[in-house]
């Protein structure tokens, strides 16, 4: 995968602690935390949106559209 270098800048505080993880070796380097950091959050942004999404949907609307054509196999179908 490429990768590509940027400049970043960051409080004294939080670089202490993450170069307090990377002497421990919890990462291997700063680089490497800083990219787990950033995708962890990605993903996390990601799911709360989709969450968010999900959350605007009709459940009526929904099984109604899930349900569309089987109107003569209804009967048959077990209830939700």
């Amino acid at each position: 995968m490429a990768a590509s270098k940027i400049a970043i800048t960051i409080d004294d505080n939080t670089l202490k602690r993450l170069d307090i993880l990377v002497k421990s070796k919890f990462f291997p380097n700063r680089s490497k935390a800083i990219q787990e950091a950033v995708a962890e959050k990605l993903m996390r942004l990601e799911k709360s949106r989709l969450a968010q999404e999900c959350a605007k949907l009709d459940p009526e609307f929904e099984q109604s559209l899930a349900e569309e054509g089987f109107s003569s196999e209804l009967e048959e179908w077990p209830e939700y």
